[in-house]
C-alpha cells in the first residue's frame, strides 16, 4: 500500500541526516563463509505488506527458507508501510532494535545507505546474478557507486476499473486520454448512479498527472528543483477540474486511499489509480468475486504523455546485523526467481528478475502480464538520499487544493519553498 511519512517523521529523518555522521553504525566488512547450508542463527525481517493479504505468502516462503537452512530461525514482524521508514531510523540511530533485514521502499534505499545503515553487498552471497535484474528496479539499490540491497519487487500504477460500470455507460473501452478519463467518469455517474473516478490524496498518485503533463520534481542531472514549472502547474489544474466537474467527488484528505479501495470494491466507484499491490484486496471485494470484471489499463495520457512512476520494494540489511551470513543467505533465497514466481503466481506483485516473467506460473496470471508492458513505460524517480522526503510537501499541497485552501500555482510555490529547504545547494 502507498502511503507516506506523517510530517512528524520527516522532521525526524531530517534530523538523523544532519547527526549520521555522528550517529550512523559503521558497516563491518563483508563475510563469508565456506559452506552456506552450515548457517545459523536468527534473523529478524521488518516485512511492510498487508498482514492479511499478502503476509501469508511471505511467510510461506519464510518456511520454505528455513527448510531449505533448518539451523537459522527467521523472525518475522509485519510493520506498516507507513511506519516503517521512521521506526528503523530511529532503531538504526540509537543502534537496538534494529531489524537484520528490512523491506525497504525504493526510495528508502539510497536514504538509509547515506546515512551509514546498510550493509554494503557488492561481491555477497546476498546478491546472485545482478545482471538477471530488470535495469529500473537494479538502478533503486545504488548509492556512490555501490550495491546496498537487492530489488524484490517492482511496481507502478495503472488505472483500475470496473468493467461492467463502464458498460452501462457506453463505455466499452478503458479511457486513454484525459478528456476521455474525465468524460466517461460523467458518463458513469449519469448513467449508473455510481462515482466516475475516486482519487487518492497522496502525492504518489499525484505523478501520473504530473508526468502525463511532462513535468517532474526535480532535474537531477542538472541539480535543479522544476516542481513549480508550467507543466506541473497544468497537471494540478487537471486534477481540480476532475473535482469541481464532479468527474471525481471530493476526496478527504484522510484515509483517502481505504476509501476509494472501498468505494471500487463496493461497485460505489468506477475507477481508480493503483498498482499491482492493490489487487488481493480489490479481488476480496463483492464487485470482483469475478476477477473478469476488473479491467487494468495505462493510466490515462495528458496533454504530453502517459507516464505513471516506477515503485516497488527492495530487501537491505542492516550494517549493524550480528548475524550477516544468514542475512545474506535470507535476502538471496527471497530474491530467486522461484521466489518472485510464487509472489506473482499468488497476489500479482511483480518480479524484478527478467528470468522470472518466462515462469509458467507468471505467464498464467494475467494481472502480471496486464502490468508489465506498463511497468516497461514506468518513469524513474530520483534515487537520491532526499527522495523520500519529496512526498510530504506534495502531500500537504495537495490536501490544501483538495480542502480549497490553495490554487493549483500556490500549491506548486510552497512545495518548491520546501524542497528547498531540503535540497539546499540546488537551484
Amino acid at each position: 500500500m502507498r502511503r507516506l511519512l506523517p510530517a512528524a517523521a520527516v522532521v525526524a529523518a531530517l534530523a538523523l541526516a544532519v547527526s549520521a555522521c555522528g550517529g550512523g553504525t559503521t558497516a563491518p566488512p563483508a563475510t563469508t563463509v565456506s559452506d552456506p547450508s552450515k548457517v545459523s542463527g536468527e534473523i529478524t525481517w521488518w516485512d511492510t505488506t498487508r498482514p492479511d493479504s499478502e503476509g501469508p505468502t511471505f511467510q510461506a516462503l519464510i518456511k520454505a527458507f528455513e527448510a531449505k537452512y533448518p539451523q537459522v530461525k527467521v523472525k518475522y514482524v509485519n510493520v506498516p508501510s507507513d511506519q516503517a521508514q521512521g521506526q528503523f531510523q530511529t532503531a538504526a540511530q540509537a543502534g537496538a532494535g534494529a531489524p537484520d533485514v528490512i523491506r525497504s521502499e525504493v526510495a528508502w534505499t539510497s536514504q538509509f545507505a547515506s546515512l551509514g545503515y546498510l550493509q554494503p553487498l557488492d561481491g555477497t552471497r546476498a546478491v546472485d546474478d545482478e545482471a538477471g535484474f530488470l535495469p529500473g528496479p537494479l538502478s533503486s539499490t545504488k548509492y556512490n557507486g555501490k550495491t546496498y540491497a537487492v530489488p524484490q519487487v517492482t511496481d507502478t500504477l495503472a488505472l483500475l476499473y470496473n468493467k461492467r460500470l463502464l458498460k452501462q455507460a457506453g463505455h466499452e473501452a478503458a479511457p486513454k486520454t484525459i478528456a476521455e478519463l474525465k468524460q466517461t467518469a460523467l458518463d458513469v455517474q449519469a448513467k449508473t448512479g455510481a462515482e466516475g473516478l475516486a482519487l487518492n490524496v497522496d502525492s504518489y498518485f499525484l505523478l501520473p498527472f504530473i508526468y502525463g503533463e511532462g513535468g517532474d520534481l526535480l532535474d537531477v542531472a542538472n541539480k535543479k528543483i522544476v516542481v513549480n514549472s508550467p507543466a506541473n502547474v497544468r497537471a494540478i489544474q487537471t486534477v481540480a477540474d476532475l473535482i469541481s466537474s464532479g468527474a471525481a467527488p471530493k476526496p478527504a484528505t484522510t484515509e483517502s486511499y481505504a476509501n476509494a479501495m472501498t468505494a471500487l470494491k463496493e461497485g460505489k466507484a468506477a475507477m481508480i489509480y493503483n498498482g499491482p499491490w492493490s489487487l488481493s484486496e480489490i479481488y476480496q471485494g463483492k464487485e470482483f468475486k469475478d476477477r473478469k470484471n476488473l479491467g487494468i489499463a495505462p493510466v490515462p495520457a495528458g496533454s504530453v504523455k502517459a507516464g505513471a512512476p516506477t515503485g516497488g520494494w527492495n530487501l537491505a540489511i542492516y550494517a549493524g546485523s550480528k548475524n550477516i551470513p544468514a542475512a545474506y543467505e535470507f535476502v538471496r533465497f527471497m530474491t530467486t526467481a522461484e521466489a518472485q514466481a510464487k509472489i506473482a503466481k499468488e497476489i500479482s506483485l511483480l518480479p524484478t528478475r527478467t528470468s522470472a516473467y518466462a515462469d509458467p506460473d507468471v505467464q498464467g496470471n494475467s494481472d502480471v502480464v496486464v502490468f508489465k508492458p506498463i511497468m516497461d513505460t514506468a518513469v524513474p524517480r530520483p534515487w537520491i538520499p532526499e527522495g523520500g522526503q519529496l512526498f510530504q510537501p506534495l502531500l500537504e499541497g495537495y490536501q490544501a487544493l483538495v480542502g480549497g485552501k490553495s490554487a493549483p500555482a500556490d500549491v506548486l510555490k510552497k512545495v518548491d519553498e520546501q524542497y528547498r529547504g531540503i535540497m539546499k545547494d540546488w537551484g
